[in-house]
This record gives structure tokens, sequence and C-alpha cells, in this order.
């Protein structure tokens, strides 16, 4: 009898438990795997006790290891994103381990309830993108920490709608991926539309670019950038691919593809072949839609990066923003020689990339993006010590809205509705609760560049050099970031009247940052209204 009602009251708790999990949105797992998911948080609960005694330690996991994926979940759920008792590096031995060093009188750091403290974190770039070549919408972007190119697609629908309504939240451009512009792009972000080989969302029947269609992309849209992939990190010299089984009858409309069959992009691009070509084309988006209009590929040899700027200086041609991808990339799949042995990490592809451009001083007059794993607040800030004016996200912006590195993107069967098509899973995404999340992310982000760069002696991010950094090896020594990447101080800076304009507004009351940020000129919304 007693275990009868032992059984009945146990299954009706697992009744009640699994009707609770299907219906909550908070977390992905639970609607998606009732009453199982459960084990996958107990588990987290005790993992650092199981990893001390039978698996691995913080700081061995990969991609992102489980101190890294701590950080970004707590920052973006705005909990205790601290940790206690020391670092558990070991620093004496580790190579290639950042040190930042810290200025001896340090800038305060408004704490809240002072006049100066900004709970958003605002931190604008301080470079003006599209002014050097008059585009006729030059903006300055408003933060230098903003959302990297993922795709309709690869991404479910509520991954994008999460991710571009968070953009907005933080004030920050989200990058539409090659996949074009769906309806889950248009919660209100403002976008940098991406054009790949495949000019998904801008093609005509035949697959090739359509600039008519461009252009009412572009007019029906908060665009206000456009980025001509050329490659990525994740898969350098190797078109995109969308297996079949992610093709879903709205993929195929938005991205103008049939249905039912695999989606393989050219590795090369049709609309031109050469740097001549591509800076027409360059020249002839902007003519179009009046954005800026910059390019995005990893680094493999040098010589297009050689031909690049010696033609920009020659012909007066140029593009308005360079984003390099590290070959640690990782948010496209890719054959695993490709991903491991192809393209240059970011902080070897990037030095090399911008002592081109400082050669025929270029470096002030073209804003560079980085991204790859610069998520974090060391590697955002050494990227800007290199010479970036701003950082793209892309895999932290995914852990944000609940990824946990099951690394089955390239499957269909992501558990938490992240990367897949499967609408069992993908409904478990709530996007408003999410898009807080990364709006969270973003902002703790910000508000870790700030706190470093005012411990390093100034008020902005990009004012930070390579001097502020030494590399640690494993025979303890530690090796200056100048020397090591032969690399001088000063040539990561913007120029004197762009250093003159950001330390204006970083010390501006916080009521007047805004219009100072703000390039005065036709808006965006006004070109969406007119149709231009």
């Amino acid at each position: 009898m007693w275990t009868l009602i032992v059984l009945g009251v146990i299954v009706a708790v697992a009744a009640v438990v699994t009707v609770h999990d299907l219906w909550q949105t908070k977390h992905a797992i639970l609607k998606n795997f009732p009453i199982i998911g459960h084990f996958r948080y107990w588990l987290e609960a005790i993992g650092p006790e199981l990893r001390q005694y039978i698996v691995t330690s913080n700081n061995e996991e990969r991609p992102f290891s489980r101190d890294q994926r701590t950080w970004v979940y707590a920052s973006s759920k705005r909990e205790n994103n601290y940790f206690g008792f020391g670092t558990d590096d070991d620093l004496e031995s580790s190579p290639n381990h950042l040190i930042i060093k810290h200025a001896a009188f340090p800038i305060h750091d408004p704490h809240p309830g002072e006049k100066e403290f900004d709970q958003e974190f605002r931190i604008p770039c301080a470079k003006v993108m599209g002014a050097y070549r008059g585009r006729r919408f030059a903006f300055r972007p408003k933060s230098v920490v903003n959302v990297s190119g993922m795709s309709f697609g690869s991404l479910s629908g509520p991954a994008v709608e999460a991710l571009n309504i968070g953009s907005k939240l933080a004030g920050c451009l989200q990058n539409t991926g090659e996949g074009g512009i769906s309806p889950y792009h248009q919660r209100g972000g403002d976008l940098m539309m991406q054009i790949g080989t495949g000019y998904f969302g801008c093609r005509d029947s035949h697959g090739n670019f359509d600039l008519g269609m461009f252009k009412e992309v572009v007019a029906a849209n908060p665009v206000r950038a456009v980025e001509i992939k050329l490659s990525q990190g994740a898969k350098p010299g190797v078109g995109g691919f969308l297996p079949a089984a992610k093709i879903t009858a709205e993929i195929s409309r938005i991205r103008g593809i049939p249905q039912g069959r695999d989606c393989a992009s050219p590795s090369n691009h049709t609309a031109f072949r050469n740097v001549d070509e591509m800076l027409d084309f360059v020249e002839k988006l902007a003519d179009a839609s009046g954005v800026p209009i910059g390019i995005k590929s990893a680094v493999g040899e040098l010589h297009f990066w050689t031909d690049l700027a010696e033609s920009m200086a020659r012909t007066h041609r140029g593009v308005d923003f360079i984003t390099i991808d590290g070959g640690e990339g990782g948010t496209g799949a890719a054959p695993l020689v490709f991903a491991d042995h192809v393209a240059l990490p970011f902080k070897i592809g990037f030095g090399r990339v911008y002592r081109e451009f400082v050669k025929f001083d270029l470096h002030h007059h073209v804003v560079f993006n980085g991204s790859g794993k610069l998520g974090f607040p060391e590697t955002g800030l050494f990227a800007m010590a290199l010479g970036c004016d701003t950082i793209s996200v892309a895999r932290e912006a995914m852990l944000a809205i609940g990824c946990i590195q099951a690394q089955r993107c390239h499957t269909g069967h992501c558990p938490s509705g992240v990367a897949t098509q499967n609408w069992w899973l993908k409904r478990g995404l709530d996007p408003t609760l999410k898009s807080f999340r990364v709006a969270n992310y973003v902002a703790t982000l910000r508000k870790e560049l700030l706190r470093l760069s005012r411990a390093c002696g100034v008020v902005h991010p990009s004012l930070v050099t390579l001097d502020h950094f030494d590399v640690l090896d494993d025979r303890l020594q530690a090796l200056a970031a100048t020397t090591l990447f032969d690399h001088r101080p000063e040539w990561g800076l913007p120029s004197a009247d762009d250093q003159e304009t950001i330390r204006r507004i970083m010390s501006a009351p916080l009521d007047q940052r805004d219009s100072l940020v703000h390039i005065h000129g036709k808006s965006r919304s006004k070109l969406v209204e007119s149709g231009v």
C-alpha cells in the first residue's frame, strides 16, 4: 500500500515538474528536455568539485574554458561575476599570458550613485566610420563592442531575434551574417549588412549580385554599414555550407535558394576578381547606398593587404572599415583541417595587416574592427592596443543567450535552440528574456574595458597602447608586447584630432555625450521612410 502511495506521489511530482518545465520560458534546456534537463543544472552546480577531483581544471576546456563561460553567464544575468581566492592560473609557467601594466595613479572609476556613473557604460568609437571618404551616412558607432556576423539559417529565428533586440538595448550594431536580412533582424537593432559570396538577399535568379535588390534592402532596413565578407576565421578559403535539413521554406525565401538541397556558397566572389575590381565594387555600393562599406577577412598571404593599401593610397578609392577575423574564430562549421591549420590567429594576423596600412599612412583613415575570441576584457583591450577601433563578439554572444558549448552547431541538434531550425529545440529559447542577457553581457564587457582603461590612466580603450602590456613566457620572463609584435606603441592610437575628440566626449557630462557622439545629417530613420 505504502509503495503505491510513494509511487503515486513520485508520478504526480514528475507530472507537475514536466508541466512547469514545458510552460516556463526562462530555461531553454528545461523546456526542451523536461525533468532530464534538471540533471544538467545539478551537475553544473557540483561541477567545480567534480572537475577538481576527476575531470578538468577551470582553464583546460576549449574553445572556452569553464572560467570564461562562467564569467559570460554571470555577466549576462547580472549576477556576481567575481572570482574568489586569487587566480588559478600558474602565472610563472603560463606561456603567452597577457599582463596589463596598471598606472601608479589611475583615473577614478565612478561607482553607482556618483554623478559620473554611467549605468550603460557607453563607449563610442574614437573614429567616424566613412568620414574620410565622405560617405553620405557616415556615423560614429555608439559602441566599441558589437555583435558579429551570424546568419539566420545557421542560427534559429529566436536566437537572431534575441541578438537584435539585445543590440538595440545595448546601443550596438548587429552584423546580419551572409544569410540576408530576415524578419528576426527587424526588431529595432541597427544592422551591419554582410554580403558573402552567395549574395543572399541581394542576388538574381542565377546567384549573381543584384544592385537593384541591394538598394531596396538597404533602403527598407536600418542598415548603417555594409561588410563584404572575403573569408572568416572558422573556414578561411572555404565557402559557407548550409545543409538541406536546415533550409526551411522561410530560409529559402529570404536567401533566394531552393529548398531540399544543400546550399554551398562558393569560396570566391563573382562580382570582382582582384583588388582593383573589389575597390570599384566598394565604391559602387557606397554610391548606391551612401553608407560606409568595408571588408571582412581572415589573414593568410600578405600580398593582398599590401596591394590593397597601395591601391587605396594611389587611387583614392578605398574601404571605410576592415574587419580582421582570427583563425581561432568559430561560429561557422568547417573541415577540421581548415579550422585548425588555415589562417593566422588574430593577434598575429591583425598585427601584420595593420603594419601595411601604417606604411602608407592610412591607418587613421580606416576603422579597424577585430573578431576572434575577443569578447573578454583582456583580449578586447589588447586588440584595441594593437589598433582596433571596435571589436565584434559572436560565440560569446551565443553563450549569453544560452549556448552551453555542446559543439553540435553543424548537426542541427543544438540542445539550447541557438544553432538549429528544429521547431522543438528552438521553441525553448525565449527571445525577449535572452535579449536582456545579450545587452547585459555587452554592457558588462564595456564596463570592464572602461575599468581597465582607467586603471591604465586613460579615459578610453583606444588610448591604451601596447606599452601597457607584457607577455609572460614559461621561463619566468616578461616580454614587452611592443618587442614581441614589432609594433610601435603610437601606431595603435587614433589620430591626434580623434584622440582630442574622444577625450572630450568621455569627459563630458552624461546628458551631453549623445549629442557629441551623434553625427548631424540625414538620419537612418528618414532614409528608410523616404525609400532612398
